[in-house]
């Protein structure tokens, strides 16, 4: 039988978190249904913007192409794709209100449900590896955002985090001070801009490296920092990075 991903669908996953249900999608790697193995988790934001671009708002990043391809160099993992509430969106991916743009207040919710309920759902249903050190969590946008804030908020639970073109504007940047006054996390960060994207964006991110850094983080070791010439705020962009960002993201013991 010749060796195949394969995404499944968990069905109206509750969360207690935001009393809301939402289908979930599960990247299962090619070795899956032949092996005994056991496999990081690696949780994104944005889930219909992964894998299929029927259900994509603008392109969607070819993250199953990108895992496969992995695959065949020996790099597997289990994605779990979190589809978006449409709009609820800013709420769910923000712990801070931003009365500009109308948005922001649940992001607290939404790291517990990742956290709390969807891990150990997932942890219950495949054969993962539950430690922190092989729990990930990554997203783009504000996606990015929340992904920094859950690393922050869930130390126990998140190992590794990639934050791709993060939102770090979002309510006046209030994800700076939340950062700076946090504990310091032994974790894998990945943080990407890309310089199409704007000089405000491009500065914010950079903020966000040398803030990193001054915590403790040491690029090479613990912090991988990515400025993209060449890179938008889209979704082929961020696909493109992904498949750069994912061997280091997944370089668990």
């Amino acid at each position: 039988m010749p060796r195949s991903s394969a995404v499944e669908v968990l069905e109206r996953v509750d969360s207690p978190e935001l009393e809301n249900r939402r289908d979930v999608l599960v990247y299962l790697p090619p070795s899956y249904h032949g092996s005994r193995r056991s496999y990081p988790v690696l949780y994104m934001h944005d889930g219909q913007n992964l894998f299929d671009p029927d259900t994509s708002f603008a392109g969607e990043w070819g993250v199953a192409r990108i895992l496969d391809a992995a695959a065949r160099r020996g790099l597997e993992a289990i994605v779990v794709g979190v589809p978006n509430m449409g709009a609820q969106r800013l709420d769910e991916y923000s712990p801070f209100h931003d009365a500009g743009v109308g948005g922001g207040g649940r992001g607290a919710a939404y790291a517990a449900f990742l956290a709390r309920t969807l891990k150990p759902l997932v942890d219950g249903r495949f054969r993962t590896r539950p430690s922190r050190d092989a729990t990930l969590v990554a997203g783009s946008s504000m996606g990015g955002l929340i992904s920094l804030y859950a690393l922050f908020r869930h130390p126990d639970v998140f190992g590794a985090v990639g934050a791709l073109s993060p939102s770090l504007w979002f309510a006046a940047g209030a994800i700076f001070a939340e950062v700076d006054r946090a504990p310091f996390v032994p974790a894998r960060i990945y943080l990407d801009i890309g310089t199409l994207e704007g000089a405000e964006h491009v500065a914010n991110a950079r903020r966000m490296r040398d803030l990193l850094q001054a915590k403790g983080y040491r690029t090479g070791r613990d912090l991988r920092w990515l400025e993209s010439r060449c890179g938008r705020h889209d979704e082929r962009s961020w696909g493109r990075r992904f498949a750069r960002a994912l061997p280091w993201l997944l370089r668990t013991p």
